[in-house]
Parts: C-alpha cells; structure tokens; sequence
C-alpha cells in the first residue's frame, strides 16, 4: 500500500473492532471475516487500534499480530488501511509505529502521550519523533474528548506548522464557530469529525470521518458519505435523523450508565447486525449486554431502517 497524501486521506473509514472468545482472548478468525465485511461495504478505508479497537488493552505480541492480520486482509482486497500505533506511553507507541511501519499502511494514527498532559514543545517533540520513524509515512493524530490535552484549532495551527509528517487529524469537531476557527488547519492537514456529525462536517471543510455510524452499518455509512456530494439536504436530514437516534438510545449508555465509548461502539455493530463482532470487552470494561442490541434493533429499524442489515 503507498502512503496517502492529506488530500488523499478522505471519506469514511471503518474501525477495526476485536472480536473476543469468552477468556478474552482475539478471535482472529472472525477478525478476517469482519475485515472481510468492512471491504466488500464500499468504505474509503479501514484502520486498526482506535478506541474501538482496544489498543490499551493489548499485549505487544497481539497488538503485531492484529497489525499484521489487517495488513495482509487488506492487501488482498485492494483497500486502504491506516495501522494505530497508539499508547499511552510514547517510548512505547514509537515502537509499536517502528514495527507498523514495515507493514506499509497508508498512515499511521498517533494520539499524544497521556499520563501526563504534553505542552505544545512536548506535543511537537513527540510528533517530529514519531514522523521520523515513520517516513515516508504520513501521520495522523487522534485527539479525543478525554485525552489529557485537547488541542484547540489556533494550537493545532502552531503544531502543524511545525511538524509537516502530521497529515491528518482526528477530533471531535465542533459547531460553525469552531470550523471557522479551523479554516487554516483544514488547509494543511485532512481533518476528520465525529461520524454522526459528518454531513455537518463536509459542509464546513471536514475531509471524513473515522466513523462511529461504519460500526452500525459500514455500507450505509459509505453510501451516506457519497449522498453529501450528491444530495446535501438528504445527507443534512439522516444526520438529523442519525443524532436523534443517537441523543435518545445511545448516548445515555455513556453519560448515565458510565460504559466507555468502545462498548458503545460494539453495541452499534450489534444494533447493526452485520459482523458477528459481539459486545464483549476486555476485563476490567463492562460490555453492554448483547439483550440491549437486539432491544434498540427493533427501534432502529423503525428509526433508521437502512441502516439495519436484513
């Protein structure tokens, strides 16, 4: 696989969920089967090691083994994948990015080192580091809602500058306000939102997203992202209907029931019923019981009916 450019780096990519036999073990062959799935969905990519896919929770053995499973899927069905070489240390992320690197994915996903919150120099000495381990390799920055640093888009401005391996970015986003403060950031870097927020994105310059709403449906998801170019104002609606979904069933599981965002994420593919993934998470995360998908199954239908699988 080549490297991808920041203009090349677009769309919606799919996130690489684990699938767990019940000692908490990776069931790599339903691993091959869901990247399988992801392929065939019309996504513009897949990455590994996101949130969703629990790489805190891996040992280095596994954390290579799953690297090298979604290289080798992925080459044989032609599709772009991004490898996330994060952890919350950077002594071992910058190995685990020495090890991807020859894997030859199309980035490489970073987030900042987070036990102790980075200051900027910090943050540019880790990324200049990291992106000279991974030339020619591209990188892309994860920065979720509850890392230690949350960059601001005049800080993201000043770090980019500054670090030209950084090609992408992956954030929360924000409203008109806050894309208006992006603007010079989204001319240097592909800059990708939260999933069910992406219509809302394209619109204000967003390149994607590392798609939360691809783990309820990735081929719905695909097509949704085509629909944005081609019918905006269909597009703007399913995001509407997407959110109020979401603010009704979803998001309580988080804000009142405490689960981490990777159970709700297994809870979507769930909800979904499209790769056999299942809702379990590794010890010590409580899983969302698999009775709660097939509950919110039956409301989604009503509520979303595409994006249930037959």
């Amino acid at each position: 696989m080549k490297p991808l450019a920041a203009p090349a780096i677009k769309g919606t990519w799919g996130t690489l969920l684990l699938p767990l036999q019940g000692d908490d073990a990776i069931d790599f062959g339903r691993l091959r089967a869901e990247i399988a799935a992801l392929a065939r969905a019309g996504l513009q990519g897949v990455y590994s090691n996101g949130t969703a896919g629990e790489f805190y929770s891996q040992t280095e053995d596994e954390f290579d083994e799953v690297s090298a499973t979604l290289a080798a899927e992925c080459e044989r069905w032609g599709l772009p994948f991004q490898i996330g070489a994060s952890h919350m240390s950077a002594q071992i992320s910058l190995e685990r990015l020495r090890r991807a690197v020859s894997l030859r994915p199309a980035a490489v996903q970073v987030i900042l080192p987070d036990w102790m919150a980075v200051t900027l120099e910090e943050a540019v000495s880790f990324l200049w580091r990291m992106g000279e381990a991974a030339s020619p390799i591209g990188l892309v920055v994860y920065n979720p809602p509850g890392a230690k640093k949350v960059l601001e888009p005049e800080e993201w401005d000043w770090v980019l500058e500054r670090v030209p391996p950084v090609v992408g970015i992956k954030v929360a986003g924000g409203d008109a306000a806050w894309y208006a403060r992006m603007q010079p950031v989204l001319s240097r870097a592909s800059v990708f939102v939260a999933g069910h927020t992406l219509a809302t994105g394209v619109a204000h310059g967003a390149a994607g997203s590392y798609s939360n709403v691809a783990c309820l449906s990735p081929r719905e998801a695909a097509r949704w992202y085509e629909s944005m170019h081609a019918d905006p104002a269909r597009a703007g609606a399913t995001e509407q209907r997407l959110q109020a979904f979401f603010r009704a069933h979803i998001i309580p599981f988080i804000t009142e029931q405490k689960y981490t965002n990777s159970a709700v994420d297994k809870l979507l593919a769930a909800i979904g019923g499209w790769g056999g993934i299942g809702t379990r998470l590794r010890w010590p995360y409580r899983s969302i019981p698999e009775a709660e998908a097939m509950r919110l199954r039956e409301i989604a239908r009503r509520e979303l009916p595409e994006w249930i699988a037959a």
